[in-house]
């Protein structure tokens, strides 16, 4: 079974992509791994994809995204839309 995805997740993959940005989508892979992994100038970015427009109980990690931070020894972060990902990234929005 597939792992849904929230509801901006392919609005912020087409924006980085516009922007130049290599994205491979992960969300599929589950435990814990975040949603996507971007390339852009040579440097490497894991995110986790949460809907900003949802209250934030809603937005929380899960146990196992958790984990996955908890864990990691490189950078990964939550993102919640298309303006903060490419500010993450050094990035300008491509209209």
């Amino acid at each position: 079974m597939a792992k849904k995805t929230d509801r901006n997740h392919q609005e912020i993959i087409r924006a980085l992509r516009a922007a130049g940005a290599s994205v491979f989508s992960t969300h599929e892979i589950g435990r814990g791994f975040p949603d996507a992994v971007i390339g852009y100038r040579g440097l490497n970015f894991l995110i986790e994809i949460k809907d900003g427009t949802l209250p934030p109980f809603r937005k929380r990690l899960t146990e196992q995204e958790q984990g996955f931070f908890d864990l990691w020894r490189g950078q990964v972060c939550v993102i919640e839309n298309v303006d903060e990902v490419l500010r993450m990234i050094g990035a300008r929005k491509v209209t």
